[in-house]
């Protein structure tokens, strides 16, 4: 299954106002260094104030997502891209407010459209063909990677060159732009909540946590190179600017690993394929750490941008094996939400590390931070399941097993299509995937 079937005037339309509303979140973490870099506090107060803005996700993402009405989506997503571009709007024009004014407005424009991305994903599900679904999610990845290699550019170039604040007010423009293309759009997607059995969402998505948990060890990589990269180049007496550089090869790394990502199957299970994935993304950020050089930091850089598309669009697939239909744009937006929780706390160790270690002693303990997270949430998903007997229907036989035994419950094995054991019969493709496309990994 090519790329084919996802191209078309709809998706054109759909992209346009997915680049306006993730724009400004390529943007934020790095204009937010920018915009105080000069102030007292300098790079550990940039930092504190990007975390500041992740915990607005975090927040965010799944309390918005849990009240969006799927058939109703549209005024949902406008209002919280509408809020979003007054937060980013009041940082480019109170650079000099109080630090807890500024990290109100840094939660606010992290918050307000923190719902956003997984529900235009779900929207994208809804605009392709379901065989299709695989290639979907890869094309979404390599344009949101395309918008994180113009992002941190952009904002070297703006804050340098024109004023700290510039990067602000034009994510806030580009914000309130996407708004009115939210109306050449479906205003939202079909969902059928049988699918659920009526278990409560809450329940259903917290199965999925170790998924969420190696979403949020690979967001914290990105953490560590946005947050730490002009600070480590500072100690090795290399120019600031190349932090925009840097990042954009970061980025258009991973745009090309979602696009090779998404031309075949590959071989070993989901979790598989993110663990080994995970710890060479680590290795290459360690590098970057201890080896001088702009020609070690742009390899290392590029190499983990490459990976790290492959990291994300596994937990991508993988969370589609384990939510049913109904509840996945709750699900992207929880994994959304969990990948900022990552980045916050990967932040929030990197800033006040800086404090009184060196940056690449601050790049080497985020790396170990990351690894704990991928082992625990690697581990979680090996876990057994829990195996209680099918049901079968009672014929009234001596031997015969009354019915309505409950379905099997545990783990995440039970949604994964490589644990199944060959009694319980062929594996069911995940929903929407091309069972000969790359959601097929077993």
């Amino acid at each position: 299954m090519g790329y084919r079937e996802v191209v078309s005037r709809r998706t054109a339309t759909w992209a346009a106002v997915a680049v306006g509303a993730r724009a400004p979140v390529a943007m934020a973490p790095l204009a937010l260094v920018f915009l105080v870099r000069e102030r007292e506090g300098g790079y550990s107060l940039g930092a504190l104030l990007a975390v500041a803005y992740v915990v607005g996700e975090v927040v965010g993402a799944p309390l918005l997502a849990m009240r969006m009405r799927a058939e109703r989506a549209r005024p949902h997503l406008a209002a919280g891209l509408a809020v979003g571009a007054l937060g980013y709007a009041g940082l480019g024009a109170l650079p000099q407010a109080h630090t807890a004014v500024l990290a109100a407005l840094a939660f606010l424009a992290g918050a307000a459209p923190a719902a956003v991305p997984g529900g235009l994903r779900a929207l994208l599900n809804s605009l392709v063909p379901e065989r299709a679904a695989a290639q979907a999610l890869s094309a979404e990845s390599m344009l949101v990677f395309g918008v994180f290699a113009a992002g941190p550019a952009a904002v070297t170039a703006l804050a340098l060159g024109v004023a700290p604040r510039v990067p602000l007010l034009l994510a806030a423009a580009v914000m309130a732009a996407s708004v009115a293309g939210l109306w050449l759009l479906p205003a939202g997607w079909q969902a059928d909540e049988s699918d659920r059995d009526g278990e409560p969402m809450l329940r259903i998505m917290a199965r999925a946590w170790p998924v969420y948990v190696t979403g949020a060890a690979g967001m914290s990589l990105l953490a560590l190179a946005e947050l730490v990269l002009p600070a480590l180049l500072e100690q090795r007496g290399l120019p600031v600017g190349l932090a925009g550089p840097l990042l954009a090869g970061f980025a258009i790394g991973s745009a090309v690993g979602a696009f090779v990502y998404g031309l075949r199957a590959w071989p070993g299970r989901l979790r598989t394929q993110s663990l080994v994935l995970m710890l060479a993304v680590n290795g290459c950020v360690a590098a970057v750490a201890v080896l001088p050089g702009t020609a070690a930091l742009t390899t290392g850089l590029l190499c983990a941008g490459v990976l790290q598309a492959g990291v994300m669009l596994s937990r991508n697939l993988t969370l589609r094996e384990v939510l049913p239909p109904s509840v996945l744009a709750a699900g992207y937006s929880v994994m959304y939400a969990a990948v900022g929780a990552g980045y916050a706390v990967t932040g929030a160790l990197a800033g006040g590390l800086l404090r009184v270690v060196a940056p690449s002693t601050a790049i080497l303990a985020g790396v170990g931070l990351t690894v704990v997270l991928t082992l625990v949430g690697t581990l979680t998903e090996l876990r057994p399941a829990r195996r209680v007997p099918v049901p079968v229907q009672y014929s009234g036989g001596p031997d015969a097993a009354p019915a309505g035994q409950g379905r099997p419950s545990g783990g995440l094995d039970d949604a994964s299509p490589g644990d199944a054991s060959p009694a319980d019969g062929p594996p069911a493709p995940s929903p929407g995937a091309d069972p000969t496309g790359p959601a097929r990994h077993s």
